[in-house]
């Protein structure tokens, strides 16, 4: 399994809004630059994270993007859904009937496995966890 750019740079974004939530509406530009990606890219990522009830707008001067709950209240997996789907590593390991050979099939055991330690992982780690980290990798 890997996570596409758009899924990265999500993550990357709503960490940027949770460091910086404090000072107001996040402007792309302004997590942009903060973040070397392309502000028309990030229009794209925040467009599906509205979508999704993840951030929510603010117009006019001094508008940007707001997180809608709590850091502590976003999982990675949420955040990484909401951009990539599904985090199974095949068709299977989601949904047992899309394949004839499930009944017999062996490796789904391995795919079902590797699905489970993704999940338990990404949905163990949350936005707060994140802006800690930062702060403790970058000293403050």
């Amino acid at each position: 399994m890997k996570i596409s750019t758009k899924g990265r740079y999500a993550l990357r974004l709503m960490l940027d809004i949770a460091l910086h939530c404090g000072d107001g509406p996040v402007s792309l530009r302004d997590a942009a630059g903060r973040q070397e990606v392309s502000d028309k890219y990030l229009e794209q990522i925040v467009t599906q994270l509205g979508r999704n009830g993840l951030v929510q707008s603010v117009r006019g001067a001094g508008g940007g993007y707001l997180l809608t709950k709590g850091p502590e209240e976003y999982t990675v997996g949420e955040i990484l859904r909401c951009l990539e789907g599904s985090l199974s590593p095949v068709d299977c390991a989601e949904d047992a009937g899309c394949c004839g050979r499930s009944g017999q099939c062996v490796t789904v055991e391995v795919w079902d496995r590797i699905a489970q330690a993704v999940n338990q992982v990404v949905d163990n780690i949350t936005l707060a966890d994140l802006v800690r980290r930062h702060h403790e990798k970058l000293g403050g």
